[in-house]
């Protein structure tokens, strides 16, 4: 039992550090919506526009944030003002396509030369990445032209092959040796991925020199791809692997990784992405928008026996979506006026 609490504990108390400067201790993330999950669209035809896995929720909530969805379909000047008021963003993870017009890459795209413009002015502003996120990073970084692989990693749990310099990175640098050793010496990387990234497909779209890459893995079929990887410029980070899933998703079948050490490596993640939001100052204007923009307006849906991955989903229609893009090109309005 000792041991234990040893792990647990120094799998959390880095984040109570302060890196310089005063933390926010109301952070909100901004969580991308995508469009509607293809089995959830079978039990609901044509009622809902997006929708948000609540696993994703409960990441963010689990580290001490509060979540705020980002609508697809939205104009720039919408994703400038959220992004405004937002202290990072996660992309989720999903089977959406990148084509589909006005559709999770699309608004992925946007949010990315924001976030970077936001960067550049000094201002530090996060994105995580996670699987389908991850992939979305190096493709809006290489201005979306498709570079991915196909593989084999689905239902796949792996422990991570670390890179030699991956101790320079952020994500890594603090990480306690208990979670190291975790990472390294447990299948506890839960990897449900069809698409792979690898580092040739960096070389080949010339965006190796923007990313440092942490950790590899092979999947099923021996394919090398990257697990892990953080920009050497921006704070923004992409895990392969879906660290939600260890802590709140239980579907049956899947060979999700559900015990102690699983659970411990998959909290540092979501308490490292939130430390970083910590650093960002952003916040809404009045806390009546705030209080209109959180998750919690919209209900939560039981999804698991409807054959979903999720065991909860929030589904938003279009008029959910148009209401508050409308509101929002009223306030930016009021406000440039």
């Amino acid at each position: 039992m000792n041991a234990l609490w040893t792990i647990l504990f120094t799998a959390f108390a880095f984040t109570t550090v302060k890196i310089g400067g005063e933390l926010n201790d109301r952070p909100i993330v901004g969580i991308l919506t995508q469009e509607i999950d293809y089995n959830l669209n079978k039990k609901y035809p044509n009622q809902y526009h997006s929708y948000i896995a609540a696993s994703y929720v409960k990441f963010v909530e689990g580290a001490g944030a509060r979540p705020v969805p980002i609508w697809i379909g939205g104009n720039d000047s919408y994703y400038e003002d959220i992004l405004s008021k937002v202290n990072g963003v996660l992309w989720p993870g999903g089977a959406t396509y990148f084509y589909q017009k006005e559709g999770y890459a699309d608004a992925g795209a946007v949010i990315y030369r924001i976030a970077k413009s936001i960067n550049e002015r000094g201002v530090y502003f996060p994105i995580l990445g996670i699987c389908l996120g991850f992939e979305l990073l190096t493709y809006v970084a290489a201005n979306r032209v498709e570079h991915r692989t196909s593989c084999s990693s689905k239902n796949q749990p792996l422990p991570l092959e670390f890179t030699h310099d991956f101790r320079e990175s952020n994500l890594f640098k603090n990480a306690p040796s208990d979670v190291l050793r975790i990472l390294v010496g447990e299948n506890v990387t839960a990897n449900y991925h069809q698409f792979c990234v690898t580092k040739e497909d960096l070389r080949r779209v010339n965006i190796s020199d923007e990313f440092h890459v942490l950790s590899l893995n092979r999947d099923k079929k021996g394919l090398e791809f990257i697990s892990t990887l953080e920009h050497k410029q921006f704070p923004f980070y992409g895990l392969q692997f879906h660290p939600e899933k260890n802590l709140y998703e239980w579907v049956t079948g899947k060979n999700i990784p559900h015990g102690i050490n699983a659970t411990v490596a998959s909290q540092y993640f979501a308490n490292f992405f939130i430390n970083e939001v910590r650093k960002n100052s952003h916040e809404f204007r009045t806390k009546r928008e705030e209080e209109r923009s959180l998750i919690y307006n919209y209900p939560v849906t039981y999804t698991a026996p409807q054959n979903s991955s999720f065991q909860q989903c929030y589904m938003f229609k279009k008029s959910d979506r148009n209401g508050l893009l409308i509101e929002n090109d009223v306030n930016v309005a009021a406000r440039d006026a």
